[in-house]
């Protein structure tokens, strides 16, 4: 028989907080791997592990809290924790190619679709391996076209989030993307919800009581991701690169811009070295002697 389906069962504090995890999660990953690009090589991969990790426990912890509202009518659910910390990893692991394909080749037009193509499939894989991972009295069936547009969907939102991972700067256009990134995301999971249809097995159904706590296996599912992405935050919020970019002085294309009045450019010396070893001087010439000193 045909079950109904409710997707809201707590009105919209579920979605709501499920898009904040999605940009919590988006807004990490892109400064993370923003971050690796100003760094030594010897600590890119650290960067872009941390990004990877932030991303796909955001997509995760986003996609189950927005199941914590799915609900069938006199029908309880459980999952099966295998399954769905595999589709933790999943996410993870899939996202975490795209990046370093990315964060090692730059924005060239191969590594962003090969990337975002590869991340995007990982979030729809994700997805779908976690629906897999529900245990119920029925079964789950799909319309074929609508999941196709949530992939769709999933590969165009994770090539975006790379291209601004590694092209948009500051701390402000960096949140607009995540932003942008949560919305994509949670588009792909309702999209995704759009295309299932339930059968329940005759005789399968229990009491509304024991359907009401059908959610309570999730709750600790969801300690997890959501402590590491705390974690990550904090690990942002005290690295002042993360949050304001690399500063105007250090920047040698601004370095005669935005003096203030008044205050002449400092004289360029060499650091160490000779006057007959020019690898020692700076890439800016010296002041032009008074014509006394010649």
């Amino acid at each position: 028989m045909q079950g109904t389906i409710d997707g809201f069962s707590y009105g919209a504090v579920t979605p709501v907080v499920a898009f904040l995890m999605a940009c919590l999660g988006a807004a990490l990953g892109l400064r993370c791997t923003n971050r690796s690009l100003r760094t030594e090589r010897s600590f890119k991969a650290g960067w872009l592990a941390l990004g990877a990790t932030s991303i796909g426990s955001g997509i995760w912890t986003m996609h189950f809290i927005a199941m914590l509202g799915f609900s069938v009518d006199g029908v309880t659910i459980g999952y099966d924790k295998p399954i769905t910390f595999a589709s933790l990893a999943v996410a993870i692991g899939m996202v975490g190619v795209g990046i370093f394909i990315v964060g090692y080749r730059g924005a060239t037009r191969m590594a962003l679709v090969t990337g975002g193509t590869i991340t995007g499939l990982g979030v729809a894989t994700m997805h779908y391996l976690g629906m897999a991972g529900m245990r119920f009295e029925g079964q789950f069936e799909y319309d074929t076209i609508t999941v196709a547009l949530s992939v769709v969907i999933a590969v165009v939102a994770a090539t975006t989030a790379l291209w601004a991972a590694v092209s948009v700067h500051g701390f402000l256009p960096s949140l607009g993307a995540s932003v942008v990134m949560g919305v994509a995301v949670s588009g792909m999971h309702y999209t995704g919800m759009a295309a299932l249809s339930v059968h329940v097995h005759p005789g399968a159904l229990p009491d509304a009581a024991a359907a009401g706590a059908a959610t309570a296996p999730l709750v600790p599912l969801l300690i997890g991701p959501g402590c590491f992405l705390i974690l990550a935050a904090v690990v942002v919020m005290f690295d002042p690169l993360m949050v304001m970019g690399t500063p105007d002085w250090n920047d040698p294309r601004t370095s005669g811009a935005g003096r203030p009045p008044g205050i002449p450019a400092q004289r360029q010396v060499p650091r160490f070295g000779t006057h007959a070893d020019p690898a020692s001087f700076h890439s800016r010439p010296r002041d032009p002697a008074p014509p006394g000193e010649w």
